[in-house]
């Protein structure tokens, strides 16, 4: 008798560690969704904005930053530094053409015949 009561106390202690993981796991997920919203509305501008980014190395980017309605900013980003590297206007910036996704160059077949091509192609050399 005293070995069901124990069972019976062990199943009933894991379930209600499983609902806590699962109530702790929803107050996360919109916990997260509001911090994120509540950051993107706090960090929308109409006068400061990342045009383009270059990554250079993990922790290195060179930036183009567009500062109210003409003017342009490339600066260097670092972990511990920011450089101002010079300043563009709209008319030396390169028109970037609209991505056409109908263009995209696509693989066509199956994955096992395009793993043997890549095998020998590689025995090859």
């Amino acid at each position: 008798m005293m070995l069901l009561s124990s069972t019976g106390e062990s199943l009933f202690q894991l379930v209600i560690v499983v609902f806590c993981f699962i109530v702790i796991l929803i107050m996360t997920y919109y916990t997260t969704r509001w911090i994120a919203g509540y950051q993107k509305t706090q960090s929308i501008s109409n006068n400061l904005s990342v045009a383009e980014t270059l990554k250079l190395t993990t922790d290195k980017y060179v930036q183009l930053v567009k500062a109210g309605k003409d003017r342009y900013f490339v600066i260097a980003v670092s972990k511990n530094d920011i450089t101002l590297l010079g300043e563009l206007s709209t008319e030396e910036l390169k028109e970037v053409p609209d991505f056409d996704k109908e263009n995209i160059p696509t693989v066509q077949g199956d994955f096992n015949e395009i793993l043997k091509k890549f095998k020998k192609h590689k025995a090859d050399k």
